[in-house]
């Protein structure tokens, strides 16, 4: 069997391997039932729902030709390291700064890896993803994250 697009075999094969990752975990939790579903439920759906998208990218990828062969290029390491450097501080800052803070610095980080970084623009998503996210965790969904910084209260 040839593969036709290397792109899409190696990212169908990571998100088949993530999505039965996640399913498999899943199942050592509750799972409920329908009506009452368990901590187990929702990330047993979703992990079956990845593993299902990445089956059918990497059936595309061995069916459907591409010209070229649809080439693996070299990795980004720059803009990978600069997201997965802002996650981290987020998450080290997060209980001593609180989301209002927080959030505004993890998306001006990340912005940087982009190649067309313009402040202005950062710090506008910095703010409607922040309220976007009070009004989506705090208010709507009730979770109990730090909003502010835990030397203001």
């Amino acid at each position: 069997m040839k593969i036709k697009s290397q792109r899409d075999f190696w990212s169908g094969l990571m998100f088949l391997a993530i999505g039965i990752g996640f399913a498999w975990g899943a199942t050592n939790y509750n799972f409920g039932s329908s009506a009452r579903p368990g901590p187990g439920y929702f990330p047993f759906g979703l992990g079956i729902l990845l593993a299902l998208i990445g089956a059918l990218v990497l059936f595309k990828a061995l069916t459907i030709e591409t010209e070229g062969g649809d080439k693996i290029g070299p990795v980004a390491w720059k803009p990978l390291s600069i997201v997965l450097g802002s996650v981290a501080i987020f998450g080290f800052l997060l209980p001593w700064l609180g989301m209002i803070l927080t959030l505004p610095v993890l998306i001006v980080i990340s912005a940087l890896a982009g190649d067309e970084f313009h402040l202005g623009e950062a710090l506008v998503n910095a703010a409607v993803l922040t309220v976007g996210s009070w009004l989506v965790f705090i208010k709507g969904l009730g979770l109990v994250i730090p909003l502010w910084p835990s030397f203001i209260g």
